[in-house]
């Protein structure tokens, strides 16, 4: 499902966008000036808006023949840290034939271009799933077989040597659980549009219990089924992983957490708006603990306190909503999924707090 586009998102020169409220998320003719430079197609574009527009936006281009997919961040305002396009195109770079990634054509870091940095890649052909499987895949034996690659992929991911990929400096690879502990405190500072004691003192049960984290690898940060790209035909297959924005270097753990957090089974309580894919109820999806052995069996890494790191992971998913329902709030999105957050938010926070108790 793709976001519309709004009149005011796509304007010619930033002489027409300074008569609009917002500021404009492509402006064409210093932008078609960068891609004839990178010798991205000619002539005017077709564009298409792609993903669920929920954080940063990405456009797929037609371009005299030419298609790739441009991405940049939100409108501001913009968290301090997030969104961050160059981190992500860096990493995409590095990890070009160890992991399965799209391949980067361009990196722009002048925002005189759009007013923000951003980058082109390839197109990768596959699905994109969420509520339902594509058809070809959705038998209980390609639902596994979707599983398995999901977890072989991210065993990819941790197993790149990123400084031998060039990743050093990217990230510090000590201290990774306790420094997202203080900037998720930090963003929910900035992103809070109302007191949530929940919030307070799940940060504060995390803190109190943090686990000895393994040796640090790649972290995606925001691993999950609605962030890979199936290929089109069986066998299942991951074509490409998607949404790199949150990547660093840490704990490994921390992805498996987290994906394990957004991995419902058939008989789990409802995610609200936070169950992404909830496709993973039906027949054929391995439980959690399934996937976690297949992960402890192929990384040699054993997932130590799973509690702790799904609670993380809620912590962090309602640090990050809150901020897209500020968004939404300020008139900076018309995104109505957004602005649905508010009471999502609180019902999760609640949840959180019941997992520190084990509940």
């Amino acid at each position: 499902m793709a976001h519309e586009i709004a009149d005011d998102d796509i304007v010619r020169t930033f002489e027409e966008a300074a008569a609009n409220e917002r500021p404009p998320l492509l402006v064409l003719d210093p932008l078609l000036t960068f891609l004839d430079e990178h010798d991205l197609g000619d002539g005017e574009p077709t564009i298409r808006p792609i993903g669920d527009g929920h954080s940063n936006a990405t456009y797929l281009f037609d371009r005299g023949g030419a298609r790739f997919v441009l991405r940049r961040p939100p409108r501001p305002p913009i968290p301090p840290s997030a969104n961050d396009m160059l981190r992500e195109a860096r990493v995409l770079r590095a990890l070009e034939g160890r992991a399965r990634v799209p391949r980067v054509l361009a990196v722009c870091d002048d925002e005189a271009v759009l007013g923000a940095p951003f980058y082109v890649m390839e197109e990768v052909i596959g699905h994109v799933v969420t509520g339902t499987m594509p058809v070809g895949l959705d038998s209980p034996a390609e639902r596994s077989r979707t599983a398995n690659e999901l977890i072989d992929a991210l065993v990819e991911i941790h197993g790149v040597d990123w400084r031998a990929a060039g990743l050093e400096g990217f990230g510090k690879p000590d201290g990774y659980l306790e420094r997202q502990l203080r900037r998720f405190r930090g963003l929910w500072e900035h992103n809070k549009t109302r007191e949530i004691p929940a919030v307070e003192v799940v940060g504060s049960w995390l803190e109190e219990n943090l686990p000895a984290s393994p040796t640090a690898t790649i972290v995606h940060g925001d691993y999950r089924l609605g962030n890979v790209l199936l290929a089109p035909e069986p066998p299942a297959a991951i074509a490409a992983v998607l949404d790199w924005e949150m990547s660093t270097i840490g704990d490994p753990l921390a992805d498996l957490g987290y994906f394990c957090t957004l991995y419902v089974e058939r008989d789990d309580p409802s995610l609200g708006k936070f169950e992404l894919s909830g496709v993973t109820r039906e027949e054929g999806w391995p439980t959690r603990a399934e996937l976690v052995a297949r992960y402890e069996e192929r990384s040699g890494r054993s997932m130590t306190d799973i509690r702790w790191y799904q609670t993380l992971a809620l912590w962090k998913s309602i640090v990050f909503m809150e901020g897209n329902f500020r968004r939404a709030s300020s008139g900076m999105s018309d995104d109505p999924y957004l602005k649905a957050f508010g009471d999502g938010v609180v019902g999760l926070a609640e949840r959180a707090e019941g997992l520190t108790r084990g509940e």
